[in-house]
């Protein structure tokens, strides 16, 4: 039986990491202002949730 692969961090912070990266490159080449930097928080969001929920349905 295999491991779980979200068990490992690395792989739980690549998928947060490149969440966060999409966001940021679509809120620098198409927005601009308020909506910019709001999607910029959501990217940061992403980045440092993500791996933290992922962990949790690792241990689920």
């Amino acid at each position: 039986m295999s491991q779980n692969p979200l068990a490992n961090p690395a792989i739980r912070y690549g998928i947060g990491a490149s969440g966060a990266l999409v966001i940021a490159v679509v809120a620098y080449l198409f927005l601009d202002g308020t909506t910019q930097l709001v999607a910029y928080a959501v990217a940061l969001l992403d980045l440092l949730v993500t791996p933290q929920i992922l962990k949790r349905a690792a241990t689920a």
